[in-house]
């Protein structure tokens, strides 16, 4: 069954957690792409240079089936898996954690690891309101200017959303609709005579 909504968050939020002098600092934040993580995790590492682990994971896109987790120094599967695991906890995607660790001078063992990580990340998620949002499909809809009005009110009659608009002796419009109804909107607008329908790759 394809998912019409995807659930994520808007804002980013900090939490700190601590154990025998170890300091936890738990960054959530919004990200849809890898390259604005890395630019978000360098300025992170810069901030906090004096930390000795920044671990992390996250999850990408509306399937939610990018993802990445990483323990940076820290015992396998002790830090990167537990923040993933509060981020699927709250079916949450497009969503980034990084926590960094301030050594206290006590080593707290894989399960101590395990549930500061794990405490840190839930405490920075609480302070976030989860959106749910519809998954949309973009389309681009190429036709001559003569049939703009049946063009438009097929886009109408189905709620879409333009996005952009080029409209000459042959027209182009972008358009949002829901991923649910894209194949009947996309259908809808080829019965028009000589037009063409593209679904657009970001």
């Amino acid at each position: 069954m394809q998912k019409t909504h995807f659930q994520t968050i808007e804002k980013e939020a900090v939490a700190e957690y601590k154990d025998r002098g170890s300091r936890f600092l738990a960054y959530a934040f919004p990200v849809t792409d890898v390259s604005v993580f890395k630019k978000r995790l360098t300025e992170l590492k810069k901030e906090h240079s004096k930390a000795v682990h920044h671990c992390y994971a996250y999850r990408f896109g509306h399937q939610g089936i990018d993802f990445r987790v990483n323990d940076d120094g820290e015992p396998s599967g002790s830090a990167g898996r537990p923040i993933l695991a509060q981020i699927d906890s709250k079916e949450l995607t497009d969503t980034a954690v990084v926590v960094v660790r301030y050594f206290g001078g006590t080593l707290l063992g894989v399960p101590g690891l395990i549930q500061a990580y794990k405490t840190s990340t839930v405490l920075a998620l609480q302070l976030i309101p989860v959106v749910r949002k519809t998954i949309d499909d973009t389309l681009e809809v190429f036709f001559d200017y003569t049939l703009i009005n049946e063009v438009m009110r097929i886009l109408k009659a189905n709620n879409c959303v333009i996005a952009e608009k080029d409209l000459q002796l042959f027209s182009r419009v972008k358009f949002t609709v829901p991923a649910i109804r894209s194949k009947e909107v996309s259908l809808q607008l080829c019965e028009l005579r000589n037009v063409e329908v593209k679904y657009f790759q970001k």
